[in-house]
């Protein structure tokens, strides 16, 4: 379904909308009494509803687990915007951590902060000072690997901006070149470090890697487009035969019968045309080979490789999807560092996984895995967002790495048994932690909301159980998304409606 501003939609007196500002209220008194405010920046718990309710899409949906979970991930992610000499920025961490750049910034989640902040109405322009501090190179830029310009795409089609694409456009070609310049490999793809991909102490380890390649492909064909719109006609040719180029090189070397697989080796290594054997201890699925189909990189051939999402023996776990698969000998290997992504539920991940599952299900359809599956897993990220306490009771949480068996926060664990050593980054350094998308998931994954061309485009994968929602004060003007099975919650008829902005929203 298309809604088109240009064309309008009437004013229905008889729909009745939900106060879900009241809701939202309720919900930020519940997470402010919980918490224990130990980093305070722009925006303190005090301020939270204010700041909020004008500026973040107000949902609300039958299930609670992920409409409670959706509430607190923006209560969250306002903690971590910061007012710099370099214009507002998103930070990872509260506290100040030693690996980070000026003003506390690590670019390797930036591509999550980007695409969760672009649903913000943000009048004040924060998300664009946000990308203009990265492609200024404020921060460092190129310290992690990173996908910006499929992502910044992504803010585009919500917050149309021609000259704004234009001046992201020549930092993305020259960022790119530079990108080339350190870690393209000789064999024509892109060579990374496990832990600069932010994957450290994987059992694949560094070599080449589905990370760096997919978002180099994607950036490329992102950078594509962006130059064609622009009438940069041979830059678009141009980055089209490198997207195509890497699209064909990870397909000889990084796909393996049936699942994209890091390629070990080292920076210099002579690499053939096809996929040479590789270790057993290096030979895995690892979560990082879904990433491809975030970018739309695989065609349909290759959706087989969804069946491990469900499989116990690939990354199906109790408490969230595996950043490795369970039947590998050194799944979960013992290290006593505290983030390891050799089989740890990783919240960065599961965002990648399901922003791939989202787009291979609208693409390919149900091959290898269902709308229900997306639904289960997302319902299952949303009820990992909790801390045990140790009588038992449970709150709110979002920290690093979990314990895919028990649930509990690993890093967390660590770091408290180390007495939260300053030198690690202090008093509960992960707590609130902004290093993955949720509410993204639920606009544009579940309930299928986006934009194309000015318009705003609906392709829900709601479960068949689900009778009603609404969501309310959509960017970039403000429009009302609903779906009433019957209509007679919201009293505008049977089915799905777009509805333009109203002054009493």
């Amino acid at each position: 379904m298309e809604y088109d501003p240009k064309q309008g939609v009437r004013d229905h007196e008889k729909t009745v909308l939900p106060d879900l500002k009241a809701k939202l209220s309720a919900y930020v008194d519940a997470f402010n009494a919980a918490d224990e405010e130990l980093y305070t920046e722009l925006i303190p718990n005090s301020d939270a509803f204010a700041y909020l309710a004008d500026q973040i899409p107000l949902l609300e949906c039958p299930d609670k687990t992920i409409e409670r979970t959706y509430y607190f991930r923006w209560w969250t992610l306002r903690k971590h915007w910061k007012d710099t000499p370099d214009g507002h920025i998103l930070t990872e961490f509260l506290p100040p951590v030693g690996w980070a750049g000026p003003y506390n910034s690590i670019n390797c989640p930036v591509g999550h902060h980007i695409r969760e902040s672009r649903w913000l109405r943000d009048p004040e322009g924060w998300v664009r000072e946000n990308i203009r501090f990265w492609m200024d190179k404020k921060g460092r830029t190129l310290a992690y690997s990173a996908w910006y310009a499929s992502v910044i795409e992504d803010m585009l089609n919500l917050h149309p901006d021609p000259a704004f694409e234009a001046y992201c456009l020549d930092r993305l070609i020259a960022l790119y070149g530079e990108r080339e310049e350190i870690s393209l490999h000789s064999c024509g793809l892109f060579w990374s470090e496990d832990g600069w991909d932010g994957g450290e102490l994987s059992i694949s380890g560094s070599g080449l890697r589905p990370t760096m390649n997919a978002y180099m492909c994607g950036d490329a064909m992102a950078i594509s487009r962006m130059a064609a719109r622009q009438g940069h006609f041979a830059e678009s040719a141009e980055f089209a035969r490198k997207a195509e180029w890497i699209r064909e090189k990870m397909d000889a070397l990084l796909w393996d019968d049936d699942f994209y697989k890091v390629l070990p080796c080292a920076r210099n290594d002579e690499i053939p045309d096809k996929r040479p054997p590789v270790p057993p201890e290096n030979d895995v699925r690892e979560e990082l080979g879904f990433i491809p189909w975030y970018f739309g990189i695989p065609g349909p051939d290759k959706s087989a490789a969804f069946r491990q999402l469900t499989d116990e023996n690939g990354f199906a776990a109790p408490y969230g999807i595996t950043t490795a698969e369970r039947r590998h000998s050194r799944f979960m290997f013992k290290h006593p560092h505290e983030c390891l992504w050799n089989g740890p539920v990783w919240p960065f991940a599961t965002s990648q996984t399901l922003t791939a599952l989202a787009r291979h299900l609208r693409e390919h359809g149900e091959a290898g895995i269902t709308k229900k599956d997306y639904v289960r897993l997302l319902t299952q990220y949303a009820a990992s967002h909790r801390l045990v306490g140790e009588d038992g009771s449970e709150r709110m949480w979002i920290d690093e790495d979990m314990d895919p068996f028990t649930g509990e926060w690993i890093a967390r664990r660590e770091l408290k048994a180390d007495n939260w050593n300053p030198g690690r980054g202090g008093v509960e350094r992960g707590k609130d932690y902004n290093h993955s998308t949720f509410c993204d998931l639920v606009l544009s994954g579940l309930l299928g909301i986006d934009a194309r061309d000015g318009r705003l485009t609906v392709d829900q994968l709601i479960p068949e159980d689900w009778d009603w929602f609404c969501v309310t004060n959509l960017p970039p003007r403000g429009e009302t998304v609903l779906f009433d099975r019957t209509g007679e919650r919201y009293g505008l008829g049977a089915g799905l409606h777009v509805l333009a902005n109203r002054p009493n929203l």
